[in-house]
């Protein structure tokens, strides 16, 4: 059986959709098409009862939520290299560390800043939302581009798919695809040039070639 993944265009799938492409294995899509409202169908609720994306059914069974995801696959397919292997528990933990701050530090503020109006009842808050969005992004993401300009990659074992999500974090706030939300390469040039980077790999080429198939279909 191969793992399925039910993702949707330029979501944060696209994070877990590139660690599959990076394994190289075979692997199967779902895509679930949110204007249309699958994603609060009984059969994707089923596999997903937040009806988010992304979602794995692997041979031994669900797993929501991209760190959750990503870290399944990197230690099923170590071959892979989508995490640093390492034997010393905290260097394990601060690598997981990363994980969690792209998925609870960093990706509710790209929500707010890119959909603010799903965050509060009224729009005429929106564009206040948006700001503050913009302003907590902007003291979350300075150290980490800090951080990069001294370096390729976010760790120092070399790329992960802490990198990949990184990367999809800038897609989102760049506007790349979306319209344009403010954030340019003036903001954070090293992100943006991890962007760059990142995008190079074979396996982001790939997922964005996957998402352009599915987009098709919508």
């Amino acid at each position: 059986m191969n793992p399925t993944l039910y993702f949707a265009p330029q979501t944060c799938a696209r994070v877990s959709l590139t660690a599959l492409e990076e394994i190289g294995k075979p692997f199967d899509t779902r895509l679930i098409a949110f204007l249309a409202a699958e994603h609060r169908a009984p059969d994707f609720l089923a596999i997903n009862p937040s009806g988010k994306v992304p979602a794995l059914v692997t041979e031994g069974g669900i797993l929501v939520q991209n760190g959750a995801i990503l870290h399944y696959l990197a230690l099923t397919r170590p071959e892979a290299k989508l995490l640093p292997r390492v034997d010393d528990p905290l260097r394990q933990a601060q690598v997981l560390s990363w994980l969690f701050r792209c998925s609870s530090d960093l990706h509710p503020l790209v929500s707010r800043y890119v959909l603010p109006q799903f965050a509060t009842a009224n729009p005429d808050d929106a564009d206040g939302i948006r700001a503050k969005g913009a302003e907590l992004l902007q003291a979350q993401l300075q150290p980490i581009d800090d951080l990069l300009r001294g370096r390729e990659w976010v760790l120092d074992e070399g790329w992960s798919i802490i990198d990949a999500y990184l990367s999809w974090i800038w897609f989102r706030i760049s506007g790349a695809g979306f319209g344009g939300f403010g954030f340019g390469q003036a903001c954070l040039p090293a992100i943006a040039a991890h962007h760059a980077r990142a995008s190079e790999r074979p396996s982001a080429i790939a997922a964005l070639r996957h998402e352009a198939r599915a987009q098709a279909e919508l």
